[in-house]
C-alpha cells in the first residue's frame, strides 16, 4: 500500500469516472479554500495555521478532486482508515488518533460550510467512529521528583522557579513562557493564567523566517484561570517584587522572553544534571495532577486548577495511578476481613 494517501486518491478518481461525475461540480479543494477564507476571520492565528496545514497536507492531496456531494460515509471511513495506517506525509507512518480526529473535524467544518451554501452532503459524521487508544502517561516517580526539586531549590534563578511553578501548580509550557510579573498577586497569593506562547508557521510570504513566536490568550476559556500559590512558593516568589510589572517572569525583562522550545531544552538540560532522562516538559503537569489525586484532591477542583473544560479530560488524560497508589488501594480491600 502506498503511503501519503495515494492509494486512496486512486480510489476517489476511480469513483468519479465510474459514476460519470462532471468536472464542473464543486470539488473538496474548492470548498476547502472557501472555508479557509471564511474561518480565518473567526479563529486565532495559531488555529488558522493548524487548519491550513491540515487542508494542504491531508485533505487536498487525497480528496481534493472529489465532488463535495460525493463525500459519503463510506468514503470518509476509508480516508480515516488510511490516515490511521499510513497518514504521515513525510514518512508514510501511522498518524495518532488525535491527529486523525483533528483532520475529521476540519472535514466536518468544510462540509458544514458547504451545507450553508446549499450543497447536499451525504456523509453522516456521527457514524464515523475513531476509537481512542489509551495514551501512555509519563509521570515522575517520587525519587526523581525529589531530586529535581532539590536541584531547582539550589538557587533562586527565574527559570528554575518557573519549572517549580509548573511542577506544583500544573502550568503548561506555553503558559509559563507567557507569564508576566503582573499576573502574580503577592498580596492575595493568586496566580492569574491569561496568556500562552507558541511558535507557529508564518503564512506571510513577506516574512523572511518560516516561523514566528506569538503570545495569545490562553488555550481556551477554561484555560483562563486563577490558581492559589502554595505557601512555600509564595516565599520563593519574593525574588520578583522589584521587577517591572510588564516583565516576562522567566527573564525579569519586558523586552525579552524565553520561547517554549528554548525552555524545553533548558528543562531537559536540568534533568540530565539530575540524572533523569526520557522526559519532556509536559511531565511536570502530569506529575502535578497525579500527586493531587494521591493527596485526595477532588476531581472538580483539580480540573479547574488545570484549566480543563470538563472533569473527564482530567481523569482520562492527565491522571496516572502510581504503583504505590495502586498498592494502597489493594490493601484497603482487606478492611473488615479476617
Amino acid at each position: 500500500m502506498e503511503y501519503g494517501g495515494f492509494l486512496f486518491k486512486d480510489k476517489v478518481l476511480s469513483f468519479l469516472y465510474q459514476n460519470g461525475k462532471k468536472q464542473e461540480e464543486v470539488s473538496m479543494e474548492s470548498i476547502a479554500e472557501q472555508w479557509l477564507r471564511n474561518v480565518r476571520l473567526r479563529v486565532k492565528e495559531s488555529t488558522y495555521v493548524k487548519y491550513n496545514n491540515i487542508v494542504r497536507n491531508h485533505i487536498v492531496p487525497v480528496m481534493g478532486q472529489l465532488s463535495v456531494e460525493n463525500l459519503t460515509t463510506t468514503v470518509l471511513e476509508s480516508f480515516v482508515e488510511e490516515k490511521l495506517k499510513n497518514g504521515r506525509k513525510d514518512t508514510g507512518e501511522e498518524l495518532s488518533v488525535k491527529s486523525v480526529k483533528d483532520i475529521v473535524a476540519v472535514v466536518k467544518g468544510i462540509c458544514s460550510f458547504a451545507t450553508s451554501q446549499n450543497m447536499e452532503i451525504p456523509c453522516h459524521f456521527d457514524q464515523v467512529r475513531i476509537r481512542m487508544r489509551n495514551p501512555e502517561i509519563q509521570v515522575m516517580d517520587r525519587l526523581a521528583q525529589m531530586n529535581l526539586e532539590r536541584f531547582l531549590m539550589e538557587d533562586d534563578d527565574l527559570k528554575r522557579t518557573g519549572i517549580l511553578l509548573s511542577l506544583y501548580m500544573g502550568l503548561r509550557l506555553g503558559e509559563i513562557c507567557a507569564l508576566q510579573v503582573e499576573c502574580i498577586e503577592m498580596e492575595t497569593g493568586i496566580l492569574h493564567v491569561r496568556n500562552t506562547m507558541q511558535r507557529i508557521q508564518s503564512l506571510d510570504q513577506k516574512e523572511q523566517k518560516k516561523t514566528k513566536v506569538i503570545v495569545t490568550e490562553a488555550k481556551s476559556l477554561s484555560s483562563i484561570r486563577d490558581i492559589p500559590i502554595p505557601v512555600f512558593l509564595q516565599k520563593r516568589l519574593d525574588i520578583i517584587k522589584d521587577l517591572p510589572k510588564n516583565a516576562y517572569f522567566l527573564t525579569g525583562r519586558p523586552d525579552a522572553y524565553i520561547e517554549p522550545r528554548t525552555m524545553e531544552n533548558t528543562f531537559k538540560r536540568y534533568l540530565t544534571l539530575c540524572g533523569i532522562s526520557g522526559m519532556n516538559y509536559h511531565v511536570l503537569r502530569h506529575t502535578f495532577a497525579t500527586r493531587c489525586v494521591e493527596a485526595g484532591v477532588d476531581a472538580k477542583t483539580l480540573s479547574e486548577i488545570l484549566g480543563h473544560s470538563n472533569v473527564n479530560i482530567t481523569l482520562n488524560r492527565y491522571v496516572h495511578s502510581s504503583m504505590e497508589q495502586k498498592r494502597k488501594s489493594m490493601e484497603m480491600v482487606k478492611i473488615g476481613m479476617a
